[in-house]
């Protein structure tokens, strides 16, 4: 009697190094499918740009499956159950996913098909080293990365090697064919096309990226990663979060290399995403709710008009500008920069952390609810490891050091160009003439700081003093 099995893929749209995949294939005829789950609203929604991300990595993982990915809409604790009675099937086969809602879900999930005798079995294909298992001596969680990393994870047992695709899948015949337009991922609009360009979704794609990156920048990582105009960078982190490369292949494909710095220091990143992954598994509050509890009264501003100027670009300070530009037009942002443009927010214009996660979520294409929200708990100071309320990134010396030539400015902000590097980050300090030779006119072409950036840092000394306990 042939053994039926669905393959339930979620965040992790690949066929190489999928644990979910392999155990399917060695049990059964298997029924690949996706659903899209938006019957249980919460702040995890996917944003608009995950969403366009989503729906052209579902049509690559459908044809790598050759069009068998049955595709749904809809609630999973349903869904799930009627594919079951509906084809006989006998077992169930998924990669764990992290978030608290997505943990509590797949709990019931797997209570659901125990009652109609259906096997469920759930897999670790996102993490190198899942949260239960690094601890401390003691039994709790770190709150520090440095010896989370050094102590817990590389005393812990080597990442799993990476599995090759199979190489043959006997797929369940099935009616399932919902189309992923159906889903309704892509906006009504075409705002989403240019940022296309700058991206080859899907598994292939991944791993042209991360070929690329150990051929091109890995060794001159360490230092190279800061600065935003140079190709120092992997730029891998939204087929991290989709699935489309698993953090195991990352890991071993530079463990490949000769040890060094700059290997060493790409492995540290790849802990830092598991350092986030750990926190929110042990803080489920971690999106919305400070982690350090004394900031819960800060005197935050809510002058909006200052949120939507950063938002759009618009806040007279250009590297900060150019950060924010970058991210509307290819749903990313550097990691330096992303740094600087968050300590701009909280920490010169005083606004709450949250108006910037949220922002990220929206747009960014890499958006991951542990990542993003242990980012911007970090860069505010209310987090686990956090910056302390004195570092305030200065905007100016930022780019001045890391975008010396202005490429990244003046990628980004091409109505300014025209000004000399020496003025490039600063142009309000530019003299007339200079900003009159570059055709230049604050306030028109654009923007006068919305702050100043000294009296700013001091107003956020003061205000950030007042929490320490």
């Amino acid at each position: 009697m042939t053994v039926k099995v669905i393959l339930w893929f979620r965040n992790d749209l690949r066929l190489s190094d999928n644990p979910a995949l392999v155990n399917a294939v060695q049990t059964g005829d298997v029924l690949p499918i996706y659903i899209y789950d938006n019957a249980h609203p919460h702040d995890a929604q996917p944003g608009a740009a995950s969403r366009v991300w989503l729906h052209y990595s579902l049509e690559k993982l459908n044809e790598s499956l050759d069009g068998h990915l049955a595709l749904f809409k809809g609630d999973p604790l349903e869904i799930i159950p009627n594919i079951v009675e509906q084809y006989g099937v006998s077992h169930v086969n998924w990669n764990r996913q992290y978030e608290p809602w997505a943990m509590r879900r797949d709990t019931i999930v797997k209570k659901r098909l125990k009652k109609l005798g259906v096997h469920a079995e759930s897999h670790n294909g996102s993490l190198l080293w899942e949260p239960q298992t690094i601890n401390k001596a003691d039994g709790t969680p770190y709150r520090v990365f440095t010896p989370f990393y050094r102590k817990g994870c590389l005393n812990a047992m080597e990442p799993r090697i990476p599995t090759a695709a199979p190489t043959s899948i006997k797929y369940l015949k099935h009616q399932q064919r919902g189309t992923i337009e159906s889903l309704g991922l892509l906006p009504r609009t075409s705002w989403h096309e240019p940022l296309l360009d700058h991206w080859e979704i899907g598994e292939r794609g991944a791993h042209k990226r991360l070929r690329s990156f150990i051929k091109n920048g890995i060794d001159r990582y360490k230092e190279g990663r800061n600065y935003p105009s140079k190709p120092y960078v992997s730029y891998i982190s939204p087929h991290l979060h989709f699935g489309e490369l698993s953090p195991n292949q990352a890991w071993h494909q530079a463990r490949s290399l000769p040890a060094d710095a700059n290997v060493d220091h790409f492995c540290s990143e790849l802990g830092w995403r598991e350092f986030s992954y750990n926190l929110l598994f042990h803080n489920p509050d971690l999106p919305t709710q400070n982690l350090q509890k004394k900031f819960d009264n800060f005197p935050w501003s809510t002058d909006l008009d200052l949120l939507k100027a950063w938002q759009q670009g618009l806040t007279g300070v250009p590297f900060v500008d150019a950060g924010m530009r970058q991210l509307w037009a290819t749903g990313t942002m550097h990691n330096r920069v992303r740094m600087v443009v968050g300590s701009f927010l909280v920490k010169n214009l005083l606004l709450d952390w949250r108006h910037g996660e949220r922002w990220f979520w929206d747009c960014l294409f890499d958006a991951d609810l542990a990542n993003n929200s242990a980012g911007w708990q970090w860069v505010a100071g209310c987090g686990a490891d956090a910056a302390p309320y004195f570092r305030i990134f200065n905007p100016v010396t930022q780019g001045q050091k890391f975008d010396g030539a202005g490429e990244f400015i003046r990628q980004y902000i091409p109505e300014i160009s025209d000004l000399p590097d020496k003025y490039l980050c600063n142009p309000w300090e530019a003299p007339e003439e200079v900003l009159e030779a570059a055709n230049v006119k604050l306030g028109k072409t654009y923007p006068k700081p919305v702050i100043d950036l000294s009296s700013s840092r001091s107003m956020a000394l003061e205000a950030f003093a007042s929490t320490k306990e």
